[in-house]
């Protein structure tokens, strides 16, 4: 059949009679995929039959996401005849107490009173209008108002039109021929997030590590996918913000015509990374299920102690006693495809970092955020402050010799590093100067680590203390 012959047939399915309602449920699922991404959004591709007669067909596609952006739907045959969507509707006036009291103003329904008679309760059923349903009910019951009556139970005659139980998809299809097709539906919700933890423990050297990567789904899009293909995307995707509008109860849109190892396998996807679990796995609504990302041991740990200054100390007088600071904790390792279970991209999350103590226990000693890393970057974590490392600080000079105020700074500085550990150590002082700088003398070696950077390593022995001072002009 030629394009053009498809059109014209379905061109006039879409103007024959209304052929029946139909009525899929998440029982008529054939498959369905669905892919989180760590913004929130979640993007679900479901599989169904559906039986169509000839002509219109109010197709009424529930179990639906409940959070689900009605413009994102798409809706296409993959097996069968073609068909043509003529409309569609989104439909998530839910049904409830106050939606039904609300739907009934006006009407009569019965009300039920419980009794005592002869030493047991009986049931006294009486008519009553419904007036109002405003902060309470309003009732004409004989003749009568009654305000709030209290009354066991409401029976009501039927569900008013409008009301659902379940968020639900209404198209109208115009269908050339009668007969069952497979339907694919996708469409974007929200309420859907997914996170990754990890674990890092250190060996009692502090040199090698194991690491565990978990990921943590949450399902709270108001629906749930039994056998689900899962997919998670990692990366920054851009979302556009919607334009400012209200939605309407019932929202219409132009449908365009149809047409053993890790538990997740990593593939590229355009800038991002694609996680995919290699079975099915069910996501409940109002869910959180964990699954495992990667499993590495024997990782190479480096272990930092960073003080960082500031630039204040470089542009202004520092008087009085020498000022306490902290030794900042760092360790490292490289995402490297050299080590067992490593060297995939690691999506952003929460690396917490134990170690066992003398009993064999494990303890949390620190925990930082990670952004997505690649394969092959270094990983660097901050878990603390050192303990028996302390630094004191004195500015030993300072002057203005620029010509005017502002222009160039010289000042002497003494850093002052005691160890009280068992073993020596190395700290690593990085002082932030701001402007362009010249160092006049330093008792130790450094280094220009940026324009406006410089740094030592500064060795400390263990139970000794190590003094550095340097002298430095600044022009700013």
């Amino acid at each position: 059949m030629t394009r053009k012959q498809a059109t014209a047939v379905l061109l006039a399915a879409s103007q024959a009679t209304f052929a029946g309602q139909v009525t899929s449920t998440g029982d008529n699922r054939v498959s369905v995929a669905v892919t989180v991404y760590n913004d929130g959004r979640g993007l679900v591709r479901e599989e169904r039959s559906i039986d169509l007669s000839t002509g219109v067909n109010e197709v009424r596609f529930m179990d639906v996401a409940e959070q689900i952006q009605a413009p994102t739907v798409r809706v296409a045959p993959i097996e069968g005849a073609p068909f043509n969507v003529l409309e569609q509707n989104y439909e998530y006036d839910l049904l409830s107490p106050a939606k039904l009291l609300d739907k009934y103003v006006g009407r009569t329904i019965t009300l039920v009173q419980q009794k005592m008679m002869n030493n047991s309760t009986v049931e006294e059923p009486v008519e009553a209008k419904l007036l109002s349903n405003n902060n309470g009910t309003v009732w004409e019951i004989g003749g009568k108002i009654v305000v709030n009556p209290p009354y066991s139970r409401m029976i009501f005659p039927g569900i008013p039109e409008g009301l659902i139980a379940r968020p639900t998809l209404v198209w109208q299809i115009g269908a050339p021929a009668a007969g069952k097709r497979k339907i694919e539906a996708s469409y974007i919700t929200g309420g859907m997030q997914w996170s990754a933890d990890y674990v890092l423990s250190l060996d009692a050297a502090e040199e090698k590590a194991g690491l565990q990567g978990w990921v943590t789904v949450n399902n709270n899009s108001g629906a749930s996918y039994k056998d689900a293909k899962l997919k998670l995307v990692a990366g920054d995707v851009h979302k556009a913000a919607p334009p400012m509008q209200f939605l309407e109860q019932r929202q219409r849109l132009d449908m365009p015509m149809a047409a053993g190892a890790l538990a997740f396998q990593e593939e590229g996807l355009f800038e991002y990374h694609l996680y995919t679990l290699d079975r099915p796995s069910t996501l409940k609504n109002a869910q959180t299920k964990q699954i495992q990302l990667l499993q590495a041991e024997g990782i190479r740990i480096t272990k930092d102690y960073v003080l960082n200054g500031g630039t204040q100390y470089f542009q202004s007088v520092f008087s009085g006693p020498p000022s306490k600071e902290k030794i900042a904790v760092f360790i490292g390792f490289r995402n490297s495809e050299t080590t067992a279970g490593l060297g995939q991209p690691m999506p952003k999350g929460i690396i917490r970092v134990f170690k066992k103590d003398r009993s064999g226990s494990p303890q949390l000693i620190g925990e930082d955020n990670i952004d997505h890393t690649p394969r092959n970057e270094e990983v660097k974590l901050e878990l603390g402050n050192a303990f028996d490392i302390v630094a004191e600080r004195r500015q030993t000079d300072f002057k203005n010799i620029g010509g005017r105020p502002g222009a160039l700074y010289e000042s002497a500085h003494e850093i002052r590093i005691r160890n009280q550990k068992d073993t020596p150590v190395t700290v690593r002082v990085v002082e932030p100067l701001g402007g362009e700088w010249t160092m006049v003398e330093t008792s130790l070696p450094n280094r220009k680590t940026a324009a406006f950077e410089s740094q030592w390593d500064v060795p400390v022995p263990a139970g000794g203390e190590t003094v550095l001072t340097y002298r430095v002009r600044v022009k700013y």
